[in-house]
C-alpha cells in the first residue's frame, strides 16, 4: 500500500504561495476585475455606497471622515468616466450586431435601435462635459451645465425604453415557458435544460428591472435644471442599481 504523506509546509519565505492551492474564485475574481465593466460595477458600488457612509458620518457630526470619504467618491467618478471614454466602439459593434443578429421580434429591435441611439448621442455629450469642467476645453459654465443635463436626458431616455425592452423580454419569456409545459414527447434532460436556461433568463430580467428601477432616479434629477433631489438618494439608489449590476456582470464570469 502506498505511503501517503502530507505535503509539506514551505517555511521559505519567497516561496510562501507554496502553502496555496490554486483557488477558482481567486482566477474568477482577478478575470472580473481585469474587465473593464467589472472594474466599473465595483467603482460605482463603492462610490454610490461612499454617499450613504458619508450621509451617516455627517448626522453623527464625524465631518473629518465624511470629507475623507467625499474626497475617495470625487476621483472614482472621474476615473469611471474616463473609463467609458471608448464606450463608442463597443456600442458600434453592438448596433452592427443586432442589424445581422437581430432579436426575436422586430419591437425588440427597434426598441434598441432607438436606445443606441440615445447612447451614440450621449457618450460624446458626456466627454465634452467632463473635459469642460476640468478645463481641459474652454467653454462657459452655462454651457458645460446644459451639456451635462442634455447628455443625462439621453441617459434617461434609455433608461425609460430599457423597461419597455424588459417587458417585452418578460412577455416572450412567459410565452416560452408555457410552451415548454406542453411539450411532452421531448428529451426530459432536453427539458430540464431549457428550463434552466428560462430559469437563469428570468433571473436576468429581474436583475436589470432592479438596476433600472435605481437608474431611474437618478438619470431625471441630473436631467432637471436646479432639481432638488436629495444627495442621499443618489447614495441610496446608486446603490442599488449598482449592486445589481454587480451581481449581473459577476455572473457573467462564471463560465
Amino acid at each position: 500500500m502506498a505511503n501517503l504523506s502530507k505535503p509539506k509546509y514551505v517555511t521559505n519565505p519567497l516561496a510562501i504561495a507554496g502553502n496555496f492551492q490554486p483557488n477558482p474564485t481567486l482566477n474568477r475574481l482577478v478575470k472580473f476585475l481585469n474587465s473593464v465593466s467589472g472594474t466599473d460595477k465595483v467603482l460605482m458600488f463603492v462610490q454610490y455606497f461612499s454617499k450613504i457612509v458619508i450621509w451617516s458620518l455627517y448626522r453623527t457630526g464625524k465631518k473629518s471622515l465624511a470629507e475623507s470619504f467625499a474626497n475617495l467618491s470625487s476621483p472614482i467618478g472621474d476615473f469611471r468616466i474616463l473609463l467609458r471614454y471608448y464606450g463608442l466602439l463597443p456600442l458600434i459593434q453592438w448596433m452592427i450586431h443586432i442589424e445581422h443578429n437581430p432579436p426575436p421580434t422586430s419591437l425588440l429591435l427597434n426598441i434598441e435601435r432607438v436606445q443606441n441611439l440615445s447612447m451614440i448621442i450621449y457618450y460624446p455629450l458626456e466627454h465634452i462635459y467632463w473635459l469642460a469642467s476640468h478645463k481641459i476645453i474652454k467653454l462657459s459654465e452655462s454651457k458645460i451645465n446644459k451639456i451635462g443635463i442634455w447628455s443625462c436626458r439621453f441617459w434617461a431616455a434609455y433608461v425609460l425604453l430599457q423597461f419597455w425592452h424588459l417587458a417585452t423580454e418578460w412577455s416572450l419569456l412567459k410565452r416560452k415557458r408555457r410552451d415548454i409545459i406542453k411539450k411532452v414527447d421531448e428529451d426530459e434532460e432536453e427539458i430540464r435544460k431549457q428550463k434552466r436556461e428560462l430559469k437563469s433568463e428570468g433571473e436576468r430580467i429581474f436583475r436589470e428591472t432592479i438596476s433600472s428601477i435605481g437608474y431611474l432616479p437618478l438619470t431625471v434629477h441630473w436631467s432637471i435644471e436646479n432639481s432638488t433631489f436629495p444627495e442621499i438618494g443618489v447614495g441610496i439608489f446608486g446603490t442599488l442599481a449598482a449592486f445589481f449590476q454587480l451581481t449581473g456582470a459577476w455572473k457573467g464570469t462564471s463560465s
